[in-house]
């Protein structure tokens, strides 16, 4: 699989793949090297698009800020847990996936290349870039009503900006992340008398 390969082409070889051969999550960021981040988000955020038993977010949330973490420490490559990194990939969710996405992500690369890569590589805006995952993973953990959409749609353009190295397209996730933290603000009082009477 080539570090070139574009976003719905990367989710089309995972849900193919070939027959009897599985691929685990450690073997895939290994392929990615400077995308393995981006590729890393893109995992991350399948939960939020595929219906799942329990609340999609506890899964996605805690992966995305671990993200965020390692871009605000600036580490050259994805670390994670062993337990994670042996895990095998679910087809057939990545499958669900790109079939919900699949407009909205051919959109998203006919607009996306690499440019302004320094927004993606300068240390100061992978530190910004860092902090804000763990700001939107730490929301989307939350047992929000409805969130679940919203948030991954902002987190799918965070990905695709590191995948496809676009700075472009990570100051337009940048914004829309700062958006959408300033209305969860607004209404922050309201969302915490709903969790807590939720706990209760």
């Amino acid at each position: 699989m080539s570090p070139e390969i574009s976003t719905r082409a990367l989710l089309h070889a995972l849900a193919e793949g070939r027959a009897g051969h599985s691929l685990t999550l450690g073997d895939l960021l290994d392929q990615f090297r400077a995308r393995a981040f981006g590729v890393f988000l893109l995992i991350a955020v399948l939960p939020a698009f595929v219906p799942l038993p329990i609340g999609a977010g506890a899964i996605s949330g805690p992966l995305v800020s671990l993200i965020g973490l390692q871009l605000m420490f600036q580490l050259a490559h994805p670390w994670i847990p062993g337990f994670l990194s042996r895990r095998e990939l679910s087809r057939e969710g990545v499958e669900k996936f790109r079939n919900r996405t699949s407009r909205l992500l051919g959109w998203l690369e006919k607009i996306s290349r690499p440019r302004a890569e320094a927004i993606i590589d300068h240390p100061a805006a992978r530190t910004f870039t860092g902090l804000m995952l763990v700001l939107l993973g730490g929301l989307l953990a939350l047992p929000l009503p409805a969130t679940n959409y919203p948030f991954g749609l902002i987190l799918l353009a965070f990905a695709i900006a590191l995948i496809e190295r676009d700075g472009r397209l990570m100051l337009a996730a940048w914004a829309l992340g700062l958006a959408e933290l300033v209305v969860v603000g607004f209404f922050s009082g309201q969302i915490a008398t709903w969790v807590g009477d939720l706990f209760r």
